[in-house]
């Protein structure tokens, strides 16, 4: 018996996303590695297929056609692939700790070569470690040393001091990052999610400021162009410049302004989400400060919140100078429009004239073809008067010609006002 109407067909892939990219339970101590790669659309069909492969090596089912996100046990290595909007993921994790800080990531337990032979571009690798912390203290600058290779870190205690982490936010020659974490009261949902933090911020700040380069390549070209407006309005105002060829330079400033934008607003765009969802894992961690330290809050304020800023800067100058132009242009327009009226209104005159002169030469021609009709019709009076006489009536054809003239004269003038009039009525 049905309790419920039919499910509405996204229901159920509705009510699981918000219980997809779970972070793993992790006992401690373990490792992990974090890999975040930009796939082009074309290679990601080859994507899947190479995560099904490891599969198969392992003997496990593969991810079905079309997943986002993929877990599995691969022996000792527990797997987690998952797909976003524009890069893959890949974490790795496994039990125990290696001999040297960072000596035996989990990557050596993949097959040799399979790592590397994943389709696309690294934007982030990044090792971890998650090792147990009894002692009163935070972990000494010797410690941090000897995992960082003496470079400059970063961290805090987090999670309400349930633990501390670290980083350098540098890639080392290995080509991965590091991050260590110290497990004092964390339980295994905790340590996941606090691990699963640490490689978001880092893939989400490195794809955010894949920005950066496009911002600081517009940067020169949107203060040139701003100098070219400027000039090209210094012109229009001084209005020395023929007017066409300045809009001319304006649509093509115009153009050239709307290229930029049509190249850098969806990487704009994302750099903005991303700069969000950055602040809100930041924001997730907890820090408390230890002394001597920056928390990672104050790193990402100090290095990545200038980053994206520029980036933030250069979109809203390209917006402005396109509205800038605009106005400009529609400024221009309409001083050409009003131009052009005058020079229409003139032509209209000028056509009113030429009107008028010919109406005043039809007046002419048509006084002169009054006399030439009636001279055309008394000639043929004549005639008729010469046959009259010719026939013996006593008529005197000049005479009666004379006579008539008047009368011919008098009909002809009525008949063409008449036409005249029955035009005037059809127009």
């Amino acid at each position: 018996m049905l309790l419920l109407p039919d499910d509405h067909p996204q229901r159920a892939a509705l009510a699981e996303e918000f219980h997809a990219r779970q972070a793993p339970a992790l006992e401690t101590p373990s490792r992990a590695t974090y890999v975040a790669l930009i796939v082009d659309p074309q290679d990601r069909a080859r994507e899947a297929q190479h995560v099904a492969a490891l599969c198969r090596q392992f003997r496990i089912e593969p991810p079905p056609d079309g997943a986002t996100q993929f877990h599995a046990s691969l022996g000792a290595i527990r797997l987690q692939w998952e797909r976003h909007a524009e890069f893959s993921s890949l974490a790795l994790y496994t039990g125990g700790l290696s001999p040297q800080p960072f000596s035996e990531p989990v990557s050596t337990l993949l097959p040799t070569g399979w790592l590397a032979a994943l389709p696309g571009r690294t934007i982030v690798a990044a090792h971890a470690k998650l090792v147990p912390w009894s002692a009163a203290e935070a972990p000494t600058a010797a410690l941090l040393a000897q995992h960082f290779e003496g470079n400059i870190v970063v961290g805090a205690a987090v999670a309400d001091g349930a633990g501390y982490a670290y980083t350098d936010f540098r890639v080392q020659a290995d080509g991965f990052a590091r991050f260590l974490v110290c497990n004092r009261s964390f339980t295994p949902r905790q340590a996941g999610r606090t691990l699963q933090r640490l490689f978001e911020i880092e893939a989400y700040r490195m794809m955010a400021l894949l920005a950066l380069p496009i911002a600081r390549a517009q940067s020169p070209r949107s203060i040139e162009a701003a100098g070219a407006l400027v000039a090209l309005v210094d012109r229009i105002a001084a209005g020395r410049d023929d007017d066409d060829a300045l809009l001319h330079e304006l649509t093509r400033l115009a153009a050239g302004v709307e290229s930029e934008l049509a190249a850098s607003q969806q990487r704009y765009s994302a750099c903005r989400a991303y700069e969000r969802i950055v602040a809100t894992r930041v924001a997730e961690l907890r820090e408390s400060r230890l002394p001597g330290i920056q928390t990672i809050e104050e790193f990402m304020t100090r290095r990545f919140a200038p980053a994206v800023a520029t980036c933030a800067n250069v979109a809203q100058r390209l917006h402005e100078l396109s509205e800038r132009v605009a106005q400009a242009s529609g400024l221009l327009s309409t001083r050409v429009d009003i131009a052009r009226e005058r020079q229409n209104q003139a032509l209209l005159a000028s056509m009113d004239r030429r009107a008028k002169l010919q109406l005043r030469l039809q007046q002419t021609v048509e006084g002169l073809s009054v006399a030439a009709i009636v001279y055309y019709v008394a000639g043929l009076a004549g005639y008729l008067a010469k046959a009259a006489k010719a026939a013996g009536a006593g008529l005197s054809p000049d005479l009666l010609v004379g006579l008539a003239l008047p009368f011919i004269a008098l009909f002809v003038v009525l008949a063409l006002r008449r036409a005249r009039r029955a035009l005037h009525t059809d127009e």
